[in-house]
């Protein structure tokens, strides 16, 4: 049985529990139930009677550059992953749906969640995301510019992290003997939302607009994020002294992987790449860059485009999926 939009109806998660464990004594004990929703896990257990040993969690997520043409790569990134607006006929009728949906979460579905916010307030909160994508988060700034108390603004924040709308992207902070960056930076998580809310009509504007660049870098790190195996770690890091690396994946045994993220057919690296990798001492160094060739970029370091990079993780769960059948 499917269940759609199950975060409108919370009363159904003690029913479902005591079908479920009913179901168990009679030898079914998994595949009865499909829950759909547009919230993630913590949101639904403010609301709902905890499912624990019953259900398995997973997150949906937009489509990915492995899953559409890599004729239309540049098509993800300008229109975003949601299938409307990817697929739609045209640029306008694209930039439209995304329009439609941003007013839809702001006037409906965000009241079922938290507190009644005013939809012009969070509007204007959500462009000022979009303004500072894949900035470091400055809440005192945003409450300012809200007329808000941090608190508030904070408040804010969280319901879209909650809503997978937003993604906080944690630093790193193993180095104890250097002065590092403590606040994570913010992305809105679908670039196409991010163009819609700055009014960004189509790839041609858009390469000519001061986002460009991290609306690249967290598109990126959304389509990595999404492919990597379950326990995989995600931060970056940051030094006073400028060492920065823009991904850094923690794999569960515990091994490194530098990722610079450049929006050029020519990437070069700065010395601030190298000085994060000496003091991070990464496994593996790569740049992700929207070329279609792999090559050597420094002693160590490998470009690699987005495609061939996100496609080794699928080839690893292919692997598995293999060995476990």
């Amino acid at each position: 049985m499917v269940l759609d939009e199950v975060h409108r109806a919370p009363g159904l998660f003690p029913v479902l529990r005591g079908l479920i464990d009913r179901a168990r004594r009679k030898g079914r004990r998994s595949g009865l139930y499909l829950l759909l929703g547009s919230a993630s896990l913590d949101l639904l257990r403010q609301s709902s009677e905890t499912l624990a040993g019953r259900v398995r969690y997973l997150e949906l997520a937009p489509l990915d550059v492995a899953e559409v043409p890599a004729t239309r790569a540049d098509v993800l990134w300008s229109r975003g992953g949601f299938p409307e607006s990817f697929l739609a006929t045209d640029d306008g009728r694209s930039l439209r749906w995304r329009k439609a949906f941003i007013r839809t979460y702001l006037e409906r579905d965000i009241l079922q969640f938290g507190p009644r916010i005013a939809a012009e307030t969070l509007r204007r909160f959500w462009t000022m995301l979009a303004n500072h994508q894949g900035s470091l988060l400055n809440v005192a700034s945003f409450a300012r510019g809200l007329g808000v108390d941090p608190k508030t603004a904070a408040a804010y924040l969280d319901l879209l992290v909650d809503l997978l709308l937003v993604r906080r992207l944690a630093p790193w902070h193993v180095n104890a003997g250097k002065r590092l960056v403590k606040s994570p930076k913010v992305y809105i998580r679908d670039p196409g939302i991010v163009h819609a809310l700055l009014d960004i009509a189509d790839r041609d504007a858009l390469l000519g607009h001061p986002v460009q660049g991290t609306s690249w870098e967290g598109h990126v790190i959304e389509n990595i994020l999404g492919r990597v195996p379950d326990g995989t770690q995600s931060h970056f890091y940051r030094s006073a002294a400028g060492a920065e690396i823009d991904l850094l994946l923690v794999w569960p045994g515990g091994k490194r992987w530098a990722i610079e993220i450049e929006r050029s057919l020519t990437p070069k690296l700065e010395r601030g790449f190298h000085a994060a990798c000496a003091d991070v001492e990464p496994e593996r160094r790569v740049v992700i860059y929207p070329g279609k060739g792999r090559y050597p970029v420094a002693a160590g370091v490998e470009a690699i485009p987005l495609l061939d990079f996100v496609g080794e993780f699928s080839d690893t769960r292919a692997t598995r999926r293999q060995k476990r059948s």
